[in-house]
């Protein structure tokens, strides 16, 4: 049995699934299970530990909400890999800086680059007519190599006809919208939801339907609040976490 240098202490007033929980999660932190290390079975936590297995999968159905395990039907249950702490959320930042500023390597596939009659939310945040013509990206961004993000971002295709001459795999957009002062992006409005994977996106972002994802929808304004970028960003929920800073203005 790999767990063994932990119990379970029946005398205390606490819980038995979580301080099961917590014996898990200390032998991940401590490094006996690694990211995609297979844990013991149910059965076997529950003879090791003399428990219900209705005690075990409470535990385990925890630590999979939390995104800490992971299970594959016929298989077993295995050790996720830490999420990626995204901040984006409260700063205006590319994401090639943001996972190289993690200590990772930050690539992206450029699936679509096209011109395409404005859906009609895209013309509505765009201030552009149903219809009238716009620029369409879709990128697929990685993590060390691995999907993490599918975008979306609709352009007006005016404003924003020469970004055809760039390469959107190795240039980020941001850096690119800023080279000229009518596109270049001032204020950024995002909104956040949870959703599940469709099976387009888990399909690009290689992960089962009905996972859920991160979802974003992102409004960039220029210098006179103009609006120039449209984005739908679909983030693995399993790979990301996002962090708000909250300040109490009222003590400052």
């Amino acid at each position: 049995m790999p767990i063994t240098q932990h119990t379970v202490d029946k005398s205390i007033p606490v819980p038995l699934y979580y301080q099961l929980k917590n014996i898990i999660q200390d032998e991940i932190a401590n490094g006996k299970y690694l990211p995609g290390d297979p844990i013991p079975t149910e059965m076997e936590l529950s003879d090791h530990f003399h428990l219900s297995r209705t005690t075990v999968r409470q535990a385990i159905l925890e630590m999979v909400g939390e995104g800490k395990l992971y299970r594959v039907k016929s298989k077993g249950t295995f050790v996720s890999k830490p999420k990626i702490k995204q901040d984006f959320t409260k700063r205006l930042e590319t994401f090639r800086d943001q996972i190289e500023r993690l200590g990772m390597k930050a690539s992206t596939c450029l699936l679509e680059f096209s011109i395409v009659p404005a859906p009609e939310d895209a013309a509505s945040v765009l201030h552009l007519k149903r219809g009238e013509p716009c620029i369409l990206l879709l990128r697929k961004r990685f993590a060390n190599e691995e999907p993490n993000v599918i975008v979306r971002t609709y352009l007006p295709h005016i404003r924003c006809l020469y970004l055809e001459q760039h390469d959107l795999e190795k240039e980020s957009l941001y850096e690119i919208l800023s080279t000229c002062e009518d596109t270049r992006i001032y204020h950024i409005n995002r909104v956040m939801e949870a959703i599940l994977a469709t099976d387009e996106i888990a399909s690009l972002l290689e992960i089962e339907p009905g996972q859920p994802i991160h979802y974003f929808t992102s409004i960039g304004y220029n210098r006179s609040g103009e609006p120039v970028e449209y984005s739908l960003a679909h983030y693995r929920g399993d790979r990301n976490r996002f962090e708000v800073d909250i300040v109490n203005e009222g003590n400052r």
